[in-house]
C-alpha cells in the first residue's frame, strides 16, 4: 500500500471517528448507558403526592389550577397503551373510563371533573387547555383518546385474525368545555382524520385552529423501533387542524387537516413559549427541544434546536413572575427518563420503576451574541420510588418573601405510568 493511500485513508478513519463520536456518545447518554439513576433529597415536607392522579400524562398550568388527564387503572394501563405499542387487551380499553383533573396550585387537592355527555372509550395522553374567548372564566380542553378500533375489539371478542394492516387502534382528540371552578366538563365534539394517525400532544394556537402531533409513523413492530433508536428516521409529524363546526356528530365532519412540519425525529410534546407564536416541541427519543414559530401559512417553521443528555417529553414555560434585575428563573421545563433504554421492558410492569430527570433550561443574556446561549440544569432527579416515568413538568412559582428571599417554586411532575403526580419543592 502506498503512502498517500495510507495517509487518505488514516484521514478518512479519523474523520469519520470524529463525526461519528459525538452522535454515537450523545445517543449513549439519552438512552441512559452512561449514566446512573439519582434522587434529589427534598427536605420534610417540600414533597406532596397528588392524591387521585394515577398515570397522569401530561399537565398543563391555567390561571391558578392545573389540568391533567389520567388512566386511572393499573389494568388498563399496562395491557393498553399505543404510545407504546402495547395493543394486550383491546376489549378491557373498549371498557376503559380515563379522567379529567383540576388541581388547585395552592393545596395540590385534585378535582374529578364529571364529563358530560361523554361515555365512550377514553384512553388518555397529551391534553391542551385554551381560553374561550366567548366567556370569561371558562376553558376548553382537549385531549388525546386512543380507543381501541372497534373492528379490533370485534376480532379479540369473536376470535377472528384482523385483517393485515388493519388498525387496532382508532385514536381522535376530544373536545370538552369547563367553567373554571365548577365540578363539569362538557364534551363538545371528537375530531378525527386519516392524518391523524398517532397522536401524542395538541397545541392550540386558537379554540378552532390546533396543532397535533404524530409521534411515529409506524404503530408496532421492527420499524417503530427503528423510529425510537435512530435520529435519522424522522418520519413523524406535525399536523394542523383547523375546526371549521362545533356542533358535528360526526368525528371527521367540519375540519380540514393539512400537514404542518415534517423532518423532526419522534416529536412528541408540545407547549407554549413566552409569546402566542412560539411553539416548543419535544422530539422525545432525540433529547432535543425545537422552539418553532407559526408562519403566515399558519405552518410551523423551526428557528432553533437544544439538545439535552435525556430523553424527554412535554416542554412548558416557566414565566418568572418574580424577576429581578439580578435574576429571572424564565426558562423551559422538560422532564425524562434516566434510562430511557429500559422503558421497553419496564412498560409492561405494573411494579417496576424508570427513574426521572428534570430539566430547566434558560436563556443566557450574553451582549454581542447573535444566538442564544441557553443554560441547561438539572432541577430534580428521583430513582423512580417517588415518581415514575416523567412525562409532564410545569413549575408554580414562590413569593420569595415566604422564602426567605431564596427563589424557589414547586415542581409538579406527572408520569404516564406512575401512581401519582407529585409537587416537589425546588431551588431556582
Amino acid at each position: 500500500m502506498s503512502a498517500p493511500s495510507t495517509i487518505l485513508k488514516t484521514a478518512a478513519a479519523a474523520f469519520l471517528a470524529a463525526y461519528t463520536f459525538p452522535v454515537v456518545h450523545h445517543w449513549l447518554t439519552i438512552f441512559g448507558f452512561l449514566r446512573n439513576p439519582n434522587s434529589s433529597h427534598v427536605e420534610e415536607g417540600s414533597i406532596l403526592k397528588i392524591e387521585d392522579t394515577v398515570h397522569c400524562e401530561d399537565v398543563h398550568q391555567y390561571s391558578d389550577w392545573l389540568f391533567t388527564a389520567c388512566e386511572d387503572s393499573f389494568p388498563t394501563r399496562f395491557s393498553w397503551f399505543p404510545p407504546l405499542g402495547i395493543f394486550k387487551d383491546p376489549v378491557l380499553a373498549s371498557q376503559a373510563r380515563g379522567s379529567i383533573h383540576v388541581i388547585d396550585t395552592k393545596g395540590f387537592k385534585s378535582k374529578r371533573l364529571v364529563l358530560q355527555n361523554f361515555d365512550s372509550s377514553f384512553t388518555t395522553h397529551g391534553i391542551e387547555i385554551i381560553a374561550d374567548p366567548k366567556q370569561n372564566g371558562a376553558v376548553y380542553i382537549f385531549a388525546v383518546n386512543h380507543a381501541p378500533h372497534p373492528e379490533y375489539v370485534l376480532s379479540v371478542k369473536d376470535q377472528t385474525p384482523l385483517p393485515d394492516g388493519a388498525p387496532k387502534a382508532r385514536s381522535q382528540i376530544e373536545v370538552f368545555r369547563h367553567v373554571l371552578g365548577s365540578s363539569t366538563a362538557k364534551w363538545i365534539r371528537s375530531i378525527r382524520h386519516p392524518l391523524i394517525r398517532t397522536p401524542n400532544d395538541i397545541f392550540a394556537h386558537t379554540p378552532t385552529s390546533i396543532y397535533v402531533t404524530n409521534d411515529h409513523y409506524y404503530t408496532e413492530g421492527h420499524l417503530r423501533q427503528v423510529e425510537d433508536m435512530i435520529s435519522l428516521a424522522k418520519w413523524s409529524n406535525i399536523i394542523r387542524v383547523q375546526i371549521d363546526d362545533w356542533s358535528g356528530s360526526d368525528p371527521q365532519a367540519g375540519i380540514n387537516a393539512s400537514i404542518a412540519l415534517t423532518g423532526l425525529h419522534n416529536n412528541n410534546g408540545l407547549g407554549h413559549g413566552p409569546s402566542h407564536e412560539d411553539v416548543a416541541i419535544g422530539s422525545a427519543a432525540s433529547g432535543v427541544l425545537h422552539l418553532a414559530d407559526i408562519t403566515d401559512t399558519q405552518q410551523l417553521k423551526v428557528k432553533e434546536s437544544i439538545y439535552l443528555d435525556s430523553t424527554i417529553d412535554n416542554p412548558s414555560y416557566f414565566k418568572d413572575e418574580y424577576v429581578t434585575e439580578e435574576s429571572d428563573a424564565s426558562g423551559y421545563v422538560l422532564g425524562g427518563l434516566t434510562k430511557a433504554a429500559e422503558l421497553a421492558k419496564t412498560s409492561r410492569n405494573e411494579t417496576a420503576t424508570e427513574a426521572v430527570i428534570v430539566w430547566l433550561v434558560q436563556p443566557v443574556k450574553e451582549e454581542g451574541r447573535a444566538t442564544t446561549k441557553w443554560n441547561k440544569k438539572i432541577i430534580f432527579e428521583d430513582d423512580g420510588s417517588r415518581i415514575r416515568s416523567s412525562s409532564g413538568a410545569l413549575l408554580v412559582g414562590i413569593d420569595p418573601a415566604l422564602e426567605g428571599g431564596k427563589k424557589r417554586a414547586w415542581l409538579v411532575v406527572s408520569g404516564f405510568l406512575s401512581s401519582s403526580t407529585i409537587a416537589v419543592k425546588v431551588d431556582l
